[in-house]
């Protein structure tokens, strides 16, 4: 997985003295943005929730043939 560099994402974010926006275009750009990762969150979430449904179907039915399955410490 890619670390994310916090410090030089906040500097892309709001490079004010490179930005040819107008605060209220700054602002529309932000939340457009916020929209889409929510959105992509959600779908995120759904796609985990199919996985999970998906791998407990399988579990159940090895247990039933007589397979012991460890379950994972939480």
């Amino acid at each position: 997985m890619v670390k994310i560099d916090q410090d030089n994402l906040e500097k892309a974010l709001s490079a004010k003295e490179e930005s040819q926006m107008s605060q209220e275009e700054e602002i529309g750009f932000h939340k457009g943005a916020l929209n889409t990762l929510a959105n992509e969150r959600n779908e995120l979430f759904k796609m985990m929730q199919n996985v999970e449904m998906i791998m407990q179907a399988h579990i159940k039915r090895l247990e039933e043939l007589g397979v012991k399955i460890p379950q994972a410490e939480k």
